[in-house]
């Protein structure tokens, strides 16, 4: 394969705190690289009412299904102390916000594995955001544990900012990770007609990858397991491939 001309710019679009953590780690082990932040999703928070039980344990498969509970938290609801968790990232938050969590360190199938194993009592509550992949109570309440959902927050649309326009009308190289599918779809979406720059495409799990299609891409990887260390890694790896970016940092 003919290398490019330029070194590769990185693209996050993940929502603004979580891009700046992903640019930081990058940065800190690779300084040279270019990373441009524009989020193409903004959290919403919902504020529905939740089913009047007493619930067992929380699952959390999302950060921000962390954070979220952790503001429920906050105003009095009641909640149970115990959460599982799909990763440590997940985890990290919701143990911030005072929930005894346990990682399943996984994707969302590893997560329903853990839960089944621990034979958790009484019903369960999965607080999650309007869009997700699978679904996880209607599965967990079919295998003999009752589960229930609460959407508590929507990743609304953001457009693309003028800074990543330009890149991507540009013609050089764009390496893009994606955390879920539905950032792949956005970001199909929101691609200017003009756009010409090779997409360098690395995505979380190949439920992600499936959706990468959509964007054509030159090039792409998939992380070993779905999380942010081995996103950084494989980030790292498809970066030191080009040959105008020094590798010495790796």
């Amino acid at each position: 394969m003919a290398r490019q001309s330029r070194a590769p710019v990185v693209l996050l679009t993940r929502p603004a705190p979580q891009s700046q953590r992903f640019a930081q780690a990058l940065q800190a082990r690779l300084p040279s690289v270019q990373v441009i932040v524009s989020p193409l999703m903004q959290t919403e928070w919902l504020h529905p009412p939740l089913p009047s039980l007493a619930f067992g344990a929380l699952i959390l498969t999302s950060e921000t299904g962390a954070e979220a509970a952790g503001r429920l938290r906050a105003t009095g609801s009641p909640l149970p102390a115990t959460a599982f968790c799909v990763g440590p990232r997940t985890t990290d938050t919701a143990c911030a916000a005072g929930f005894e969590a346990i990682s399943a360190d996984g994707d969302v199938h590893a997560l329903a594995a853990l839960i089944r194993a621990t034979h958790p009592q009484g019903p369960l509550l999965h607080i999650r955001g309007e869009d997700v992949a699978g679904t996880l109570a209607e599965t967990l309440t079919n295998s003999g544990i009752e589960t229930h959902s609460a959407i508590l927050y929507a990743q609304r649309p953001c457009p693309l900012s003028p800074a990543a326009l330009t890149l991507l009308q540009g013609e050089g190289p764009v390496l893009v990770p994606l955390f879920s599918p539905r950032s792949a779809q956005i970001l199909a979406q929101a691609l200017p007609p003009e756009a010409k720059a090779p997409l360098w495409i690395v995505a979380i799990s190949q439920a992600a990858a499936t959706a990468a299609p959509a964007l054509t891409p030159a090039r792409l990887a998939v992380a070993l397991h779905p999380d942010g260390g081995n996103m950084l890694q494989t980030v790292l790896q498809m970066l030191s491939a080009d040959a105008n970016l020094e590798s010495g940092h790796l």
